[in-house]
């Protein structure tokens, strides 16, 4: 049972919150503010129930030490813009002027700690640092569903020294996740992306579920391959080809449908294309790299992802980014906004896709949940029990 919001009253308590503030800047300005948008609701609900809250996030990669590009202050800034309210800012994360500042808080006041991997002690999950943290407050609300995967102090150490309960995000984040790995059925699968190596255990989990899964992105190519087709210059991944054919032959043996591109765009050059083809059929012409799926098997791919209750997509089916070679994953995230206006659950993830959605002029509303976590959100769908969750588990 996972413990919430519901299981406390934090009336008159400092509530230390884990935000995920991990937003695109640029020159010092913030770029994307979803996920400081995505955080307010639990911050609203304990200040309205009379807490006094600490938040506490990481930006970026530092790499242990301080560094003024991956302060947190235009975060502050941004956060109290949104909640028209005084964000108190630290230029600290622990030590004498933080606990200073938690202690000062009165009722409904809010204190942002600045970087958290500023800290090596963060990535180390040093218990002395997660000891400092906890001291902060009097219990922790886990909100942050992008490093739920990881064994960091804010993490997994905190939880050791006070009580732990999830946020509305993680909350809903786990809520629906679990939906797509216990699924009404059928369920599609729709996997793409650069990394096959990201999405084996994916990949393998969903055998069990999927009636089908269909694979497109660079990550297509290695099990193109491993099925004795010829991938030109497309992205190959080696040391995964034997993964690969094993993966066709157990979805052969659970008689789940695994749908690979029977036609693809290809190009001599991602950036500065000189030629660009359609194949007609499954092979890619050896000076060439696909780039993209085509008309057939947006087709194959459209009639599953329409005729499925659930459907699961992590992943562009192609390289987006470049206009002309953005139709696959177009076609694909229209077709999942069909099924979804039809009554289906629909649930995308990761990094690239919600990018995607953004820049082809969709909304996350068009879609039943869009995981705010990329690598976390692919080790749930692998079906593993994340360090983040488990110790808000009673």
């Amino acid at each position: 049972m996972l413990r919430t919001l519901n299981d406390i009253n934090p009336e008159g308590k400092r509530v230390l919150i884990r935000c995920d503030f991990n937003v695109p800047l640029k020159e010092g300005e913030i770029a994307d503010d979803t996920r400081i948008k995505k955080a307010l609701p639990t911050i609203n609900e304990l200040l309205e129930k009379g807490a006094s809250v600490i938040l506490m996030s990481h930006l970026g990669r530092p790499g242990g030490e301080k560094k003024a590009e991956f302060s947190l202050r235009p975060v502050s800034e941004r956060l109290g813009e949104l909640l028209e309210k005084d964000v108190k800012f630290c230029q600290q994360n622990a030590g004498p002027e933080a606990s200073r500042m938690a202690q000062d808080l009165k009722r409904g006041e809010i204190l942002l700690l600045e970087n958290l991997r500023f800290n090596p002690g963060e990535k180390e999950n040093d218990p002395v640092f997660a000891g400092e943290l906890a001291s902060l407050a009097d219990c922790l609300v886990q909100d942050a569903f992008g490093t739920i995967h990881r064994e960091h102090a804010s993490m997994t150490g905190v939880p050791e020294h006070i009580p732990a309960y999830a946020g509305r995000l993680l909350e809903k984040e786990i809520k629906y996740l679990t939906r797509g790995l216990k699924p009404e059925e059928p369920l599609c699968v729709c996997l793409g992306g650069a990394k096959i190596e990201t999405k084996i255990g994916v990949i393998e989990n969903m055998l069990g579920k999927a009636a089908s899964l269909l694979i497109g992105g660079g990550m297509c190519y290695t099990l193109l391959k491993a099925d004795g087709r010829e991938t030109g210059k497309s992205l190959l991944d080696n040391g995964y080809l034997q993964t690969a054919g094993n993966i066709l032959a157990k979805a052969k043996d659970k008689d789940v449908e695994l749908l690979l591109p029977v036609d693809h765009v290809a190009a001599d050059s991602i950036d500065n294309p000189v030629k660009v083809i359609k194949t007609g059929g499954a092979d890619v012409p050896e000076d060439l790299m696909g780039v993209d799926i085509s008309e057939r098997t947006i087709d194959n791919f459209r009639k599953k992802i329409l005729s499925a209750k659930t459907i699961v997509l992590n992943g562009p089916m192609g390289v987006f980014e470049n206009e002309r070679f953005a139709s696959g994953t177009k076609a694909v995230l229209e077709a999942v906004v069909e099924a979804t206006k039809k009554g289906a659950l629909s649930i995308a993830g990761g990094g690239d896709t919600v990018s995607a959605i953004k820049a082809l002029g969709f909304k996350e509303e068009d879609f039943t949940h869009v995981s705010t976590g990329g690598g976390a959100s692919l080790k749930f769908l692998e079906g593993k029990t994340l360090p983040g969750i488990r110790v808000l588990q009673d």
